[in-house]
């Protein structure tokens, strides 16, 4: 699988700021107004990781096309 470079640019960015960012804002908001997060962590966590997973699979198979 290879993803163009605007779909894999939109990914990254998304993995590496974004969802980290989220995670850190939905857990202290849970902190403050004393509400569980576990369960919505969680869930972007793994939907990250998936998405990471697929990003670095396109980078792979990118990378052995050269």
């Amino acid at each position: 699988m290879k993803l163009n470079n605007k779909v894999y640019n939109v990914l990254k960015w998304g993995l590496i700021i974004f969802i980290p960012a989220l995670i850190t804002l939905i857990g202290t908001l849970g902190q403050i107004y004393n509400f569980d997060t576990e369960k919505i962590v969680l869930t972007i966590s793994a939907v990250s990781t998936f998405f990471g997973v697929i990003t670095g699979i396109s980078n792979y198979n990118y990378k052995k096309g050269e």
